[in-house]
């Protein structure tokens, strides 16, 4: 029973790490389908296409070369030592140690471009520490950057420095006891780093490097689950969304903007010559439906997909011409400020036993100001800049139709211009007979 405990514990530790991993998880799906229902289910081929081109070729990550590249060594390396992973839970759960070594060069092969990888993602890690927090690049320094979202840029960096140097210091011990000949530790794998960690242990006697060896072990396993547990409350969360995001992301043209189906039905009201404009709605017709959004649950579920898989890059927001030009406006802020919304409203739930109650707060107002919404140009820079498929625009003009259709709160200039369209037929101030005056008096 003594010999089975470390089995046992890092079975438990497994589960629990799992299981509240399964529980964030089902909380974040929860909070996703609060949103309105959308119809995204059409034109699989290139919805496959874009998720393969996009989440998995990493094309829109690379436009900024220097970035898109550290980046990919991160994600290839991510991905990758996860069969590292794999063993290790095998080894935990059963008591074994290397149990892909039977594969002989191919396992050789795989242990060493872990390591190169390893060694790879340490750099990149460094290189985008320095970014953040030396060379400070100022899309990291907007106003939404501060506080919580820039500490936890630098959590993820440290922790992900943390897990692979305990990654190679683990194999650098195992190294020096495989050349040791110490029981357990037969000679496999191929260690081109960590063989120079293993010049450290010298003269170390086998009952520290075990002790050096497992700990690193544990550690790096441990750290892994605690990491996996952190994504829901990080930006990292787009490692798991950024593939649905990416299949789910807006096919149509970018200038193309949905029609809303109530106004439609309007329109085909007021042209269908039989109809009686006075006629009173029939008694079991649904209410009026709310134009616009004011609040997380007007929005459809693939916006608030978009807003939990925010990478906080600042691509958006770096790209944006009302920003540049100094306008309150950032892109990146929409987003986050939707998460954030959301999660305020999943707690609430979470507090109110299932039930949403008011809480007098809203999206649009107490996260987003109506100076954000309006300093948009509607260009479309935004979602064209997003590495990820995010569209921030289609939450704005969703607020914009708020206000103009529930509150009638539009600008001034603008409220002038539509009633020069009703009234002229143009945004311009004059009667169509005079139009061409200008003419003559040139």
């Amino acid at each position: 029973m003594v010999g089975l405990l470390p089995q046992i514990l890092f079975g438990v530790i497994l589960v629990a790490g799992i299981g509240y991993f399964a529980r964030n998880v089902k909380r974040l799906s929860r909070n996703i389908k609060l949103g309105k229902d959308v119809d995204v289910s059409d034109n699989k081929p290139q919805r496959w296409k874009n998720m393969a081109r996009i989440a998995l070729g990493q094309t829109k990550m690379v436009v900024r070369p220097i970035a898109g590249f550290l980046h990919v060594i991160v994600y290839v390396g991510f991905i990758i030592i996860n069969i590292e992973v794999l063993e290790i839970i095998i080894d935990g759960l059963f008591g074994t140690h290397r149990v892909f070594a039977p594969l002989g060069t191919i396992y050789n092969v795989l242990i060493g471009s872990f390591e190169i990888l390893a060694f790879l993602v340490i750099i990149a890690v460094v290189v985008f520490w320095l970014r953040r927090n030396i060379i400070r690049i100022k899309r990291f320094l907007n106003p939404e950057m501060k506080g919580w979202p820039k500490q936890d840029g630098n959590l993820i960096l440290y922790i992900e420095l943390i897990l692979m140097f305990l990654f190679l210091t683990m194999n650098g011990a195992d190294y020096q006891l495989q050349q040791l000949g110490a029981e357990h530790y037969t000679v496999a794998g191929s260690f081109p780093v960590s063989q120079y960690i293993a010049v450290l242990f010298q003269g170390v006697s086998e009952s520290s490097l075990i002790l050096i060896e497992r700990t690193a072990w544990w550690l790096h396993i441990v750290g892994i689950l605690l990491f996996l547990n952190y994504l829901y409350y990080s930006k990292h969360l787009h490692i798991l969304l950024a593939f649905p995001n990416t299949y789910y992301g807006k096919l149509k043209p970018k200038g193309q903007f949905p029609n809303l189906e109530a106004v439609t039905a309007e329109v085909k009201l007021m042209m269908d010559p039989s109809a009686d404009p006075f006629a009173a709605p029939a008694e079991d017709a649904a209410d009026p439906e709310k134009f616009g959004a004011s609040d997380v649950m007007d929005l459809n579920w693939v916006q608030l997909l978009n807003a939990y898989t925010c990478t906080e890059c600042g691509r958006c927001t770096s790209e944006c011409p009302a920003n540049q030009t100094g306008k309150k406006l950032s892109p990146r802020k929409i987003m986050m400020d939707t998460r954030d919304r959301l999660e305020e409203v999943g707690k609430n739930i979470e507090a109110n036993k299932g039930t949403f109650t008011d809480d007098n707060k809203q999206l649009l107002g107490d996260y987003i100001s109506h100076e954000e919404i309006w300093a948009c140009t509607s260009c479309n820079a935004c979602v064209e800049a997003c590495p990820v498929s995010i569209d921030p625009l289609s939450i704005i003009m969703d607020m914009r139709q708020y206000l103009v259709m529930e509150q009638s709160a539009a600008p001034s200039d603008l409220n002038n211009m539509m009633g020069n369209i009703e009234n002229n037929g143009a945004p311009w101030p004059f009667n169509q007979m005079d139009r061409l005056n200008w003419v003559e008096e040139s």
